[in-house]
């Protein structure tokens, strides 16, 4: 109510919400309809697939995924030696260690290996990848330095055919999905 309080007055312009189901949606959208959404998404975190995008397509609602890099692990940077800061969850979580971990880094290897085919970075592919779902507008890329949003926005100009899509898709077959933790664990 307090939004559309807003958005009458002039304040705001749109309102989206993140980190909704399509259940908090409906219920949101009995007040004011919403414009966009902002879900984490990667090759390794797709249960989005199933309900909320297709919800979102069908009701012309934006989709601004974050994570498409899944926390570093498709940078293609990590090994099974990497170590994180005391203060970097990660190093707490079994996505990151263990033999999920070690299973996911074969997987990213083989993406890798892949992209290097096609003359991209594995973060380039993994971005298009996220970018080649009609229902998704936008993805959200952490950089930490210049040169990875320089190639990030490399992602923007790969095009991936439906055979690239499908040998993704069977390169993931042997991977583990993994979430990360919500924002208010982080």
């Amino acid at each position: 109510g307090a939004l559309a309080e807003l958005v009458a007055a002039g304040k705001i312009g749109h309102v989206g919400v993140s980190n909704y189901d399509t259940v908090q949606m409906e219920e949101f959208a009995a007040t004011l309809p919403v414009e966009t959404v902002q879900p984490p998404y990667h090759l390794f975190r797709r249960e989005i697939e199933a309900e909320l995008l297709p919800y979102c397509r069908a009701r012309d609602i934006g989709v601004l995924v974050y994570g498409p890099l899944a926390h570093g692990l498709l940078t293609g940077t990590l090994t099974p030696h990497t170590t994180f800061a005391a203060d970097d969850w990660r190093g707490a979580s079994s996505v990151f260690t263990g033999d999920t971990y070690r299973r996911n880094l074969a997987t990213v290897s083989a993406l890798a290996t892949f992209a290097g085919e096609l003359g991209i970075t594995v973060s380039q592919l993994a971005i298009a990848w996220t970018l080649a779902n009609p229902a998704v507008h936008v993805a959200i890329v952490g950089a930490r330095q210049v040169v990875h949003v320089q190639d990030s926005l490399g992602a923007t100009e790969v095009w991936l055919s439906a055979a690239d899509l499908a040998e993704i898709e069977t390169i993931m077959a042997a991977a583990t999905p993994v979430a990360g933790p919500s924002p208010e664990g982080m």
